[in-house]
């Protein structure tokens, strides 16, 4: 067609240029994509909100060539690896570190792991959660590899272009990488949901490969060094993961009456957040913390206490599926995103509520 369009040109002085036939940019691109999922393992399982960067990476190309990067050390590395190998059809590849200094994820160790594995794998694209996991990992490794990384996508349309939230969620913005390879993002796991189909493994497993680490100098390593991880004890649900959340903000006044929403929260087998406020106040750990600093999560139930509903929360809780708000103050933005609202005294309804519902079974 090249060629014929040419001739006329030629021919035709009123053809002043000719243009060749157009190849679909998309379908040319996806015969290229590779992707390393950096996932981050507990107890010899990856974590939800790494199989969620799996599914991203299925929503860039049902083409795509997918690795999963872990490390650590120690027998949970090895079940981990089994896992990830089972858990997704589309992985091919689980690349395992083992390696003592990669057992706690500290930005400057494992930025390097990813550039390390980046330059002998060529990825297209390289994919973590948006958690504390991914957000201290991922900058440091695309400032090795000279490159800007896209943050928090909720939404994949094309290989290089994508949909994140800004301004504390308000609006929605549409990005496209115009930048060399790799594209490094991470993304919202509440926006890539696992697929039903995924909760049994998979007969036939992804092969599992070991990371050269010859060239890997722990000596360089010296500006930072992991002290310790405190976390709470409890058989509730982990809060990022939970079908049903209770959180209580400022109008629950002391730490001593987060104890009513606790109880509350046993007997709905739910997991308990806290606002920002209630954090800096003391009420309860950072790591219960919902909103655009703390935890982003959306469960099927969320029920707010005294919250009032500050942006910077919104952006956190905004994509559960019903949102049940209790405020003494009927003019709380809160109300504005809730399904359900009830103008009241929280410390008349937790009660209440604790007395007529049934104890867990």
């Amino acid at each position: 067609m090249a060629a014929i369009a040419m001739l006329r040109a030629l021919r035709n002085p009123s053809f002043s240029s000719f243009s060749p036939p157009r190849v679909p940019i998309r379908c040319a691109v996806s015969r290229f994509i590779s992707t390393l999922v950096v996932a981050e393992h507990d107890g010899g399982s990856i974590k939800p909100s790494s199989l969620s960067a799996v599914e991203a990476a299925v929503a860039i190309s049902r083409e795509n060539s997918i690795s999963v990067l872990l490390g650590g050390s120690g027998p949970n590395l090895g079940k981990a690896a089994l896992h990830a190998a089972s858990s997704h059809p589309l992985i091919s590849q689980v690349l395992v570190a083992d390696a003592d200094i990669l057992m706690h994820p500290l930005a400057e160790t494992w930025a390097e792991l990813v550039h390390l594995v980046q330059q002998k794998g060529g990825y297209s694209h390289i994919i973590t959660a948006s958690n504390s996991f991914g957000k201290n990992i991922l900058p440091r490794a695309a400032a090795l590899l000279d490159v800007s990384p896209v943050t928090d996508i909720t939404e994949i349309s094309e290989p290089h272009l994508f949909v994140r939230p800004i301004y504390a969620g308000n609006a929605l913005c549409t990005v496209r990488y115009v930048g060399k390879d790799p594209c490094m993002m991470t993304i919202r796991s509440t926006s890539f949901p696992l697929h039903s189909d995924l909760a049994e493994p998979k007969s036939d497993a992804a092969t599992i490969s070991q990371v050269d680490l010859s060239t890997f100098n722990e000596e360089s390593f010296g500006k930072s060094r992991w002290l310790k991880l405190a976390s709470q004890d409890t058989e509730r649900p982990d809060l990022g993961n939970a079908h049903v959340v209770v959180t209580g903000g400022r109008g629950l006044k002391s730490a001593e009456n987060f104890k009513l929403l606790e109880k509350l929260a046993e007997k709905l087998g739910a997991a308990v957040g806290a606002t920002r406020a209630a954090v800096d106040a003391g009420f309860v750990p950072n790591d219960l913390q919902v909103g655009q600093t703390g935890k982003i999560v959306a469960p099927e139930l969320y029920m707010a206490f005294g919250v009032s509903g500050a942006i910077q929360h919104l952006a956190g809780m905004r994509d559960s599926k019903v949102i049940v708000a209790i405020n003494k103050d009927a003019d709380a933005p809160i109300f504005q995103v809730a399904d359900y609202g009830l103008v009241a005294d929280l410390f008349d309804v937790i009660p209440e509520l604790l007395e007529k519902l049934p104890e867990k079974k």
